[in-house]
């Protein structure tokens, strides 16, 4: 019975310290890209319901977008809206990390599943992860359209992260902090999809062919792989996400979109099929990178006396003092999760 109860307790304390380490992580990946997802959006956001013989539907590029910023903001334009991207980070992958982790093993006890099943699972944590943190994802959203405004010399909206929260719940109610909730949802178990189970996937794939041990290699390779994926299903959910999320309603209570739907309707007929896929390259670029810092800087959970190990990234990196450094080859090397039960040093 001890036995038992002091299992659950040990158990409890690693699912805390993973928690607690996928957010770090998630913050620092998050903080790395920030400036391509902040150039996305604008993308994203370009020509909005203009024709395509109008003059503001002039095709521009993420460098150009990006050099704007820069030329009208200053470097730290580049950051708009950061502090609200990790206040949704807190909940977002935490939640759809270890989701994901303790899905697949309900499904299956040793964690082998077919692609089809791990993209599924990968979905389902994803969404339920996206609902929980839309709000904190629309106050990014609209935090960063909101350098347009600075660029026409006009107020921005909000003045930060809570300001933007008060705002909103004062003049839309509560339910519009979860406006454009559906194509969020919708683009969360699409990027999980091509994400999550693309990543294990195509990790455990260059392993077992051996075309790479595991390394920095199979990760950079892994990253691109399952960013190229997210990015192709998530696009156009992406697109009416962002939009959906940057609309305000009028005083008089007028809104541009009716609903999602109605958004990806006017979209098309307006702009063209391949306005659902602005902001495609930004996309990819960031989806990649995020993917290997957060891969790279997230220690794996360390069972006691047992190599480090994680069911995506097994046998990675651990964590001395607070730097991801590997597990040396040639001697042992405490791991800073063992530090905290204590456990015998854990050995590559």
């Amino acid at each position: 019975m001890k036995a038992n109860v002091h299992g659950h307790k040990e158990t409890r304390t690693r699912t805390g310290i993973t928690v607690l380490l996928t957010s770090l992580s998630a913050m620092v990946a998050e903080t790395s890209t920030f400036p391509i997802d902040l150039t996305k959006t604008r993308l994203q956001l370009h020509g909005e319901s203009q024709p395509l013989s109008s003059s503001m539907r002039r095709p521009t590029k993420s460098f150009r977008v990006a050099a704007g910023i820069v030329r009208d903001q200053g470097v730290s334009g580049l950051y708009k809206g950061l502090s609200s991207a990790i206040i949704r980070h807190l909940f977002y992958t935490p939640i759809r990390i270890v989701g994901y982790e303790n899905l697949r093993n309900l499904v299956s006890a040793d964690g082998s599943l077919s692609l089809s099943s791990k993209a599924l699972v990968g979905g389902i944590s994803g969404a339920i992860a996206q609902f929980v943190a839309s709000p904190a994802d629309l106050v990014k959203v609209r935090m960063q359209a909101d350098g347009r405004l600075i660029n026409k010399g006009l107020q921005p909206r909000y003045k930060g992260p809570f300001d933007a929260f008060n705002k909103i719940v004062a003049m839309e109610g509560l339910g519009g902090l979860w406006k454009g909730v559906l194509p969020n949802v919708q683009r969360a178990f699409l990027v999980n999809m091509g994400e999550l189970a693309c990543y294990d996937h195509a990790k455990r794939f260059v392993i077992n062919n051996q075309i790479f041990d595991d390394n920095i290699y199979t990760h950079i390779l892994a990253s691109i792989m399952s960013g190229l994926s997210a990015t192709m299903l998530s696009c156009p959910a992406d697109v009416v996400k962002t939009r959906m999320m940057n609309q305000a309603a009028s005083k008089e209570g007028n809104v541009m979109y009716k609903s999602s739907y109605d958004c990806l309707v006017k979209t098309v007929k307006i702009e063209g099929l391949t306005a659902l896929w602005k902001g495609f390259f930004p996309t990819w670029a960031r989806l990649g990178p995020w993917q290997f810092f957060f891969w790279m800087l997230l220690p794996v959970s360390c069972s006691r006396g047992n190599n480090l190990n994680t069911s995506i990234g097994q046998k990675m990196f651990c964590f001395d003092g607070l730097l991801p450094i590997p597990l040396a080859v040639n001697g042992d090397r405490l791991c800073f999760l063992c530090m905290l039960w204590p456990v015998q040093v854990c050995k590559y």
